[in-house]
């Protein structure tokens, strides 16, 4: 398969920007005029030199068949990935135009290409070695995990004991002590190497100033934190895959360790969550052959986009494995046998009553889980009071969307695709209620990215 035949869409391009203020800058490089040399090669890589505000021009390579997503090359002193320079040089490529021929890599691409492959071979072959080395000493790998997991009861047990006495206290102590307490709180539960703990933590400190129904809300997830410190404490009684889950939840480490799958893999959505320590990167794809769906999470220091980037509405020959635990879908890429590229693939859909059924059986596997990924088919964005939702056009059944959905631009994105009829829309069911992520106007309709 050559990328001559494949160029992908402005959306596509664009849905790589880091943010706002590169996707503007890269939108308005979208043309000729800045650019000379510009090439590109059948296997995949995409050069060109852009006029910028010195006397050299900026030397921009895209190699658009690495398996982890585009990487990108420039020159240019932006921090961002990818810049404003290889966002243009992709945009002007997938205009099609002859902007952008087919030709021979230049030297400085080609010795930057040279680079990326021979260190993708030592990482390969230095894999195993790197694993036999890690596993060289089991005895102390046994030693230092139970240690950790005794950190991690007494963790769990103090956390247990602040509960009981917030609750003896009852719960409008939590508004009085405001979040400094659940600050500390979370600061045990790290010292205690239990980092998803402290995430849940942190979670019940924000919860008195989220507006009114605050009790009760913080009482369910009161309880949700017991269940998970219960399940870690009597973890010995659980099945085994459940009692991985519980261990994923509490923050330790797993792997994927599940059998590689290889399938023709779709792109359904890709977006970031932020705090002042992570950027998380969420990308679900949607597998053609297999009907699985998988989650890749991909992590950046804060301030920092993720290295994995993949456009949404592409599809992947690629093979992914899966990390262990009851009802979990996160996986891991793997070896990848082509280049993204444009596809008809698209996920069958079901009624919203059918995604919410399919949340609540997931909950026997994962009680933490927060929602599951789920297409739903022909629904009609309506407003409903205050908010929206989702309406099946042909039943009398609807999802509410949730508030973080309602709050954003895409939004208004889905409703102008709809027009009033029905759509096909991936994204995420939960207790909160449907955030859409893509949308299709019809069964051969190109994805429109919601967030």
């Amino acid at each position: 398969m050559t990328q001559q035949g494949v160029r992908w869409t402005a959306d596509q391009v664009l849905a790589l920007a880091p943010d706002a203020a590169s996707r503007k800058a890269g939108s308005k490089l979208g043309a000729a005029g800045p650019w000379s040399e510009a090439g590109s090669s059948d296997e995949g890589t995409v050069w060109g030199l852009c006029k910028g505000s010195g006397s050299k021009p900026y030397q921009t390579v895209i190699d658009l068949a690495d398996a982890s997503g585009p990487a990108y090359k420039c020159s240019c002193p932006s921090r961002k990935f990818p810049c404003k320079h290889a966002l243009g040089l992709l945009l002007l490529w997938a205009g099609g135009d002859g902007a952008v021929p087919d030709g021979q890599a230049p030297d400085w691409a080609e010795q930057w290409l040279a680079g990326r492959r021979q260190r993708a071979q030592e990482k390969r072959a230095a894999g195993p070695a790197g694993s036999s080395a890690a596993a060289a000493d089991p005895e102390a790998a046994r030693r230092r995990a139970e240690r950790r997991a005794l950190r991690v009861t007494a963790g769990a047990t103090e956390l247990e004991q602040r509960l009981a006495d917030l609750l003896r206290g009852g719960l409008a102590g939590a508004e009085q002590a405001g979040y400094g307490l659940w600050e500390e709180t979370a600061a045990r539960m790290v010292d205690a190497q239990a980092p998803g703990l402290a995430a849940r933590v942190r979670e019940l400190g924000s919860i008195p100033a989220s507006g009114p129904g605050w009790p009760v809300r913080l009482l369910e997830e009161c309880a949700l934190m017991h269940l998970l410190d219960q399940g870690w404490l009597g973890r010995e009684r659980l099945p085994a895959e459940l009692t991985e889950t519980v261990r994923s939840r509490v923050g330790l480490p797993s792997s994927a360790d599940g059998p590689p799958v290889r399938d023709r893999w779709l792109v359904l959505a890709q977006y970031d969550t932020a705090d002042v320590k992570l950027t998380t990167r969420r990308i679900w794809l949607h597998g053609a052959d297999s009907g699985r769906t998988a989650l890749l999470l991909s992590f950046g220091a804060a301030g920092r986009a993720p290295e994995l980037t993949l456009p949404v509405g592409l599809a992947l020959d690629t093979e992914v494995s899966a990390y262990g635990g009851a009802g979990q879908v996160r996986a891991a890429l793997g070896e990848q046998f082509g280049p993204p590229a444009p596809t008809v693939i698209r996920p069958p859909g079901v009624t919203t009553a059918q995604a919410a059924a399919r949340y609540g059986e997931a909950l026997r596997d994962d009680p933490w889980l927060d929602s599951v990924p789920v297409t739903l088919d022909r629904v009609v964005p309506v407003p409903d009071g205050d908010g929206w939702q989702l309406a099946d056009a042909e039943a009398d059944s609807a999802l509410p969307l949730t508030p973080a959905a309602r709050s954003r631009p895409g939004l208004w994105r889905l409703v102008a695709l709809s027009g009033g009829a029905p759509v096909t829309v991936f994204g995420e069911c939960g207790h909160r209620g449907f955030t859409p992520l893509t949308a299709w106007a019809d069964g051969t309709g190109e994805a429109v990215r919601l967030w």
